[in-house]
């Protein structure tokens, strides 16, 4: 239990650091990071599933770029959601994305 704490708070905190560092990500303070986690990991858990078995024929054309696509809407979302995170257009929200999974993964190294 304290490894998930330690886990979503640290998220929390790198992902604050990255809406203060990337242009055209905006987020309203760390509350709003803790708020952004867990709605992302709703969202991960609920939405994404869904989006990749529809998307499953256009990932396989792409051979997986598709799932970049997936990520961003997914982190647009987010944006939709919340009045206190705004990413501005896609590759911004496709560099938040890619950014978000590098973290993520630092973290399950550091913690795990």
């Amino acid at each position: 239990m304290l490894g998930f704490i330690l886990k979503f708070v640290l998220t929390a905190g790198l992902v604050y650091g990255l809406s203060m560092v990337m242009p055209g990500v905006a987020l309203g303070g760390f509350s709003s990071a803790l708020i952004l986690v867990l709605v992302l990991g709703l969202l991960n858990a609920v939405v994404k599933p869904i989006l990749k078995i529809l998307g499953f024929p256009i990932t396989v054309l792409t051979l997986g770029l598709f799932l970049l696509v997936i990520n961003v809407i997914i982190v647009k979302l987010a944006d939709f959601l919340m009045s206190s995170f705004s990413v501005d257009g896609f590759i911004n929200a496709l560099l938040f994305s890619l950014a978000l999974s590098v973290v993520n993964a630092i973290v399950d190294l550091v913690v795990d």
